[in-house]
């Protein structure tokens, strides 16, 4: 059975690929839901006006929907609270050079 982690685990091999990192890491991802079957992804892209919101709604409804027991992949973005670079994982920000 597929849990929030295990999602969440999966989810960060879906990548920005604007920054080449996973939406996880750059702290993109602020919640997935898990119940029944169905996996809600609560998240947000790094500008409200950021052209790839589609092509990672896909990939995340691909990485997700293989998975044994997923019946449906809902992905809905947020800007509240906005993104931000102090978002990113501590490992993100070192490989990507801002801590």
């Amino acid at each position: 059975m597929v849990t929030e982690e295990v999602a969440t685990e999966a989810l960060k091999e879906v990548y920005d690929p604007e920054l080449h990192y996973n939406i996880v890491d750059l702290g993109l991802v602020y919640e997935v839901d898990v119940k029944d079957g169905d996996i809600k992804v609560l998240m947000t892209l790094t500008t409200p006006a950021c052209p790839i919101g589609p092509m990672i709604t896909e990939q995340i409804q691909e990485m997700l929907g293989i998975m044994p027991g997923v019946k449906d992949v809902d992905v809905e973005f947020t800007f509240d609270p906005p993104w931000g670079p102090d978002m990113m994982s501590d490992e993100a920000k070192s490989d990507l050079g801002l801590d």
